[in-house]
């Protein structure tokens, strides 16, 4: 089972309660770095959520050192596309990017960055490290409905992403590490590590993950994957110290969110006199018809200035629902306006169905 740096202990956990009830008492301890399996019960991954055949390569990374690995070449790949992985030598590397690593939409259509466990791209504090819009001229529109198209569709996996930063990207504000429109994504067996995304605005998130417009609504898939993990890891953004999205379901599988910040102040619609944010510590969801299923995660050790310490979820039109299964949401610092878990925020007609789940 893999490990996941989360410097807690669950020492006792006493389930009670029906199928679908949230009635439970435990204590957390810190100190162990511990399995997914000694958190909570992992969740089995549906079919299309998980990774993706590697075993042909459209393009290979590295000549087998890891000065071979450098961000030219990291760059150069992404804008071919296709199956991309790595030869980097036998040991972890760290690959600094000079520039933002950005898709085309015409590549593809399947492209998938696999960085073998052993690979960590950074944004040295500067920059974001991956870019992907199918509404982008500058990366080649391939229909005339760009904002619903099944391309490109974009699988990260096996990487780690630290040291992100797109707080001066002006033309696309939010995403730290990536940003996504269009096509689908997922991530799997990933971490997300000291991203950061812009501090103020009250739409502005997504210190990891920022992502728009999924084809016909479809989920983004986030499995087995880390954001922050550990005091010091988390990310920062006025909203969503993990991920963001407008108008977008997701599905989160087996993953952990703790440590991350949401700094904005002022909510949105932006009190007076502030400038709007600090909503959704670990996971920001703003927009129309969208879910999110939350299923053997853990999500602790989130911090907001305005609303959901761990979840905001707003719907404007009052439709989409959340449903956390087998998970554990505790911890979570900062406001809330929804009355029956505080540590998540959102219209109070949203449905959220907590089966088997620790929240407090």
């Amino acid at each position: 089972m893999k490990k996941v740096a989360v410097l807690m202990l669950l020492s006792t956990l006493m389930f009670g309660g029906a199928s679908g009830q949230s009635i439970f008492s435990g204590d957390f301890e810190a100190g162990q770095l511990l399995t997914w399996s000694d958190l909570v019960a992992p969740c089995v991954i549906p079919p299309g959520a998980g990774l993706e055949d590697v075993s042909n390569p459209t393009t290979v990374v590295g000549t087998g050192t890891p000065s071979s690995c450098t961000s030219s070449t990291f760059v150069h790949a992404v804008a071919q596309g296709g199956i991309i992985t790595f030869d980097c030598g036998p040991d972890p590397v760290t690959i600094t990017l000079a520039e933002t690593a950005k898709v085309f939409n015409d590549t593809g259509p399947e492209i998938v960055i696999d960085g073998g466990g052993l690979v960590t791209l950074s944004g040295d504090n500067t920059r974001r490290i991956l870019y992907m819009n199918t509404c982008d001229p500058n990366q080649v529109w391939t229909t005339s409905h760009c904002q619903n198209q099944d391309h490109p569709r974009l699988t990260l996996q096996n990487l780690t992403f630290i040291n992100a930063d797109s707080t001066n990207d002006t033309d696309y504000d939010g995403g730290g590490a990536v940003w996504v429109r269009g096509g689908r994504f997922k991530v799997v067996n990933s971490g997300f590590h000291n991203n950061v995304c812009g501090p103020e605005g009250p739409d502005l998130g997504g210190a990891a993950i920022r992502v728009f417009s999924q084809y016909n609504g479809l989920p983004v898939y986030v499995v087995n994957s880390t954001f922050g993990g550990a005091s010091g890891l988390g990310g920062t953004g006025s909203n969503g110290g993990g991920i963001s999205s407008i108008g977008v379901s997701w599905t989160v599988i087996n993953s952990v969110f703790s440590h991350n910040n949401a700094i904005g102040e002022g909510g949105n619609p932006p009190d007076s006199g502030t400038p709007g944010g600090g909503s959704g510590g670990a996971i920001y969801n703003d927009g129309n018809t969208m879910t999110l299923f939350v299923c053997g995660s853990h999500i602790e050790h989130n911090e907001v200035n305005a609303y959901g310490s761990a979840i905001f979820f707003v719907t404007n039109n009052h439709t989409g629902n959340i449903v956390i299964d087998r998970s554990v949401i505790t911890n979570n610092i900062g406001g809330s306006w929804y009355p029956t878990y505080p540590q998540i925020s959102g219209h109070s007609d949203t449905p959220i169905d907590v089966r088997t789940s620790i929240i407090r």
